[in-house]
């Protein structure tokens, strides 16, 4: 006989597999971001390895997803997000909503003058983009077009298009993001090139 604690351990597989689906991410590529074997991994997902707090902390993470989501924990009736901030790309992101798959919303917060004021490597990936300024101005360049955006301007593009964006001012840019899965693997999820 099973007992409610066992049901709910059962049903992380399923969850953790759904999760990595639904970011179109392969078991290889979950190994590299949490550090867990493919191999456990795959039990994980399959319900032949029980699931531990070891285990399940760095995938919450790597999902960013809270950890009784995992888990199937009963709903607390909060609908508060609490952000946890991520720096990428000389950017701080704090996320504005906790359901995977589907758009994401992102504050991201550009320093002053960043990344270095210039424009980097320009950036070419799956997906869409759709940024409102908030506060300050966004530097966009955008294959051969270079924008600044000031704040209440809104920019929406294709990914595919070689882009950058940066803060050119001395003042800290505030910009409301909002991407599909692959713009938010990567502009949030991907880890940053070793230099």
């Amino acid at each position: 006989m099973t007992t409610p604690q066992d049901d709910v351990l059962l049903a992380v597989g399923p969850r953790l597999r759904m999760l990595r689906q639904q970011r179109d991410t392969t078991l290889a590529e979950l190994s590299a971001e949490t550090g867990i074997s493919v191999s456990t991994l795959s039990r994980l997902e399959s319900g032949q390895r029980r699931p531990t707090l070891e285990l399940l902390l760095p995938l919450a993470r790597a999902h960013q997803v809270p950890l009784d989501e995992l888990v199937d924990a009963p709903a607390t009736g909060d609908p508060r997000v609490r952000p946890r901030r991520i720096e990428r790309h000389g950017a701080v992101y704090l996320p504005l909503s906790r359901r995977p798959g589907g758009l994401q919303a992102f504050k991201i917060i550009y320093p002053p003058n960043s990344p270095g004021g210039e424009p980097e490597e320009l950036r070419v990936h799956e997906g869409y983009d759709w940024m409102y300024v908030l506060a300050g101005r966004l530097r966009l360049v955008l294959g051969e077009h270079d924008f600044v955006l000031e704040a209440g301007e809104v920019a929406e593009f294709d990914t595919r298009t070689p882009h950058w964006m940066g803060n050119p001012d001395p003042v800290p840019a505030e910009v409301l993001g909002l991407f599909g899965p692959q713009g938010e693997r990567m502009h949030v999820r991907a880890r940053p090139r070793q230099s």
